[in-house]
């Protein structure tokens, strides 16, 4: 493959703190790589580095020749006063830009809903988004980076990106660098990973699974070498204890040699292990929104948001929600907070029910921005119960990856991604018992996303997620439910692929699955698929197939687990030839649980389960 650009001990660093320490990488053709890590890491940084947006304190980036490369970068470039057709295809006429196939079929997957003539400047966050990258995906590159181009966009316009990144150059042509906090789209379009952190990059092959893989066994093997390294301080420390008080001289250099290993330990990963807050108690009724109409706003034709939606929330129901951006989710999710009054239906708001609701705008901070992390917490309760143990407020905002060092900063100074933190740290310990989250992954990275998600999974009230993260709201959520922009609510059996097959065949002209009947939750959503169904000889069947599967899967797991051991016995001896083929043989397992996991979905989507 041909080399396309490339930077060459590249340093960046800020005041006292080194973002990137001589960094050496580059691209080749045919590459399709993904970079993840930590917010304020680097990344961002890195890519205006090889994209020539600016320049290392050393180092240096070099191309060549006849490289072309776009950037997309997070910030807003485009010039407000020209109209969207200007600023994506700027002086051409209509006749010349729409005898290019790639050309409309760009239009048409991210700017189709736009006012062709409508000033930039009037256009809303995520137009103006999607207006910058249609600019940039119709030009000619040989290079395209992509700072976080799935920010505003649906789960819709994800899954168009994906398809056009994918499909966009030849296998071994051109080349992508895109950094997203989007799981779902780094495993779908990405082949290798690039992992930006403590100022250096580590490179992976695969998607984000792969990545994830990976880094396991990374730490794994990191962890031998560091239990090696704790055995050896116990036999320093216990020669100190044992060394007579009257020989200076020997325990001194052994005290020294001592430190020296202690001062090796690397520093921890910021970690958020907030596993249960408390909850207030729950009843049998939660919220319940019942053959609710609510109209557009400012809308003087008749057309309504809501045509008499009914939504039942049953006690610790996890629902996720997708739709057309300007379907109504962020409204829905007020109606369900009481902020909205229908105008035809009603709420029933259970005796107990305490919500807490996780905006996108994180303005529930700027009455605190003056203050301190910590302080904004105590200001809450000074001491919590998490697990069933008592914590300190300093004690839970580090667990939720506020350093000693972040607890005492301002929140005016804090990061997106810290911001997002501290809401939603801030609301778990109001102890609610309804959560509802609206798009909670904006500003966050892949690490914090995870730890969002390992809190989630441990919070025992009912949750409603909006979100365009497909991968958030499968890990999170039990069943998803769909707006569709027509005023009715929709159950999604079949997930998220369901629903962007709906999007499909209404944008074709196509009669809807799934019918405009309203629907509700807690298992009444399966009423939007089909009619018909699985008959008693094929659900026996699958209920067979079922109780095989999980027993080939759990025989798996043992194999899995012995083949862990026998890689830990195989890098203590250093025999590495033993690890590659150990290595190997889990690939195999891994690939084999994949195919019988897919095959247990399958059987069990049949049932219904």
């Amino acid at each position: 493959m041909a080399h396309l650009l490339g930077g060459e001990n590249l340093t960046v660093s800020y005041a006292t703190r080194t973002v990137l320490d001589g960094i050496t990488l580059g691209l080749e053709e045919g590459d399709r790589i993904g970079m993840v890590g930590r917010n304020g890491d680097g990344k961002s940084t890195l890519m205006r580095l090889l994209a020539l947006r600016s320049t290392p304190d050393s180092g240096r980036v070099t191309k060549r020749g006849d490289v072309n490369v776009g950037y997309l970068d997070q910030s807003d470039v485009l010039d407000g006063d020209l109209t969207v057709g200007a600023a994506i295809v700027g002086d051409q006429a209509d006749y010349e830009w729409a005898r290019n196939p790639r050309i409309r079929e760009i239009m048409g997957g991210l700017v189709s809903d736009v006012d062709w003539h409508a000033n930039v400047h009037a256009l809303s966050g995520g137009q103006k988004r999607r207006v910058a990258l249609a600019k940039l995906l119709i030009e000619d590159h040989d290079v395209i980076m992509l700072d976080e181009p799935t920010n505003h966009l649906d789960v819709e316009g994800v899954a168009w990106l994906a398809r056009h990144l994918k499909t966009r150059w030849r296998a071994n042509q051109g080349a992508f660098l895109v950094v997203t906090h989007d799981r779902w789209f780094l495993d779908e379009v990405c082949t290798k990973t690039w992992e930006v952190h403590d100022g250096i990059v580590d490179p992976f092959e695969g998607g984000y699974a792969a990545y994830v893989l990976a880094r396991a066994e990374r730490d794994r093997t990191a962890s031998v070498v560091e239990g090696k390294r704790q055995q050896l301080v116990k036999k320093e420390l216990a020669w100190l204890r044992r060394g007579a008080p009257a020989r200076t001289a020997k325990p001194k250099f052994r005290i020294e040699a001592a430190n020296a290993l202690i001062a090796d330990v690397p520093a921890p990963r910021d970690s958020m292990a907030l596993s249960k807050m408390a909850t207030a108690r729950q009843g049998k009724d939660v919220l319940d929104l019942e053959n609710v109409s609510l109209d557009f706003q400012g809308a003087d034709d008749g057309r309504k948001l809501f045509d008499n939606i009914t939504l039942r929330l049953a006690p610790g129901e996890r629902l996720g929600l997708v739709g057309v951006n300007g379907a109504g989710k962020t409204t829905l999710l007020k109606l369900l907070n009481g902020e909205i009054t229908p105008d035809a239906g009603k709420l029933k708001r259970g005796k107990t029910v305490v919500t807490a609701v996780l905006t996108q705008e994180v303005k529930e901070l700027d009455d605190v921005a003056d203050l301190r992390v910590i302080e904004v917490i105590e200001r809450e309760k000074r001491s919590f119960n998490v697990g069933g143990k008592e914590f300190t407020a300093g004690q839970l905002v580090e667990q939720l990856g506020f350093t000693n060092q972040k607890q005492w900063t301002p929140v005016r100074d804090l990061s997106g991604g810290e911001r997002r933190r501290l809401q939603l740290l801030r609301l778990l310990v109001g102890e609610p018992n309804v959560l509802m989250l609206d798009e909670p992954t904006n500003d966050l990275d892949t690490d914090t996303l995870a730890a969002v998600e390992d809190v989630l999974d441990g919070w025992p009230g009912t949750l409603v997620v909006v979100s365009h993260d497909r991968y958030l709201l499968e890990r999170v959520t039990d069943h998803q439910m769909a707006l569709l922009g027509d005023g009715k609510l929709r159950g999604l059996p079949g997930g998220v692929d369901q629903y962007l097959e709906l999007r499909e065949a209404a944008l074709a002209g196509s009669t809807v699955t799934g019918g405009g009947n309203p629907v509700t939750s807690a298992g009444q959503a399966q009423a939007a698929g089909a009619v018909t169904g699985p008959s008693e000889a094929e659900k026996r069947e699958a209920r067979k197939a079922l109780n095989r599967i999980e027993r080939q899967i759990k025989k798996l797991d043992q194999q899995e687990k012995k083949l862990h051991d026998d890689m830990v016995k195989s890098t203590e001896k250093s025999d590495f030839d033993a690890l590659a083929r150990q290595n190997s043989q889990l690939k195999d397992l891994a690939d084999e649980k994949d195919a019988l996991e897919l095959e247990w979905l399958e059987a069990s989507e049949l049932l219904g389960d």
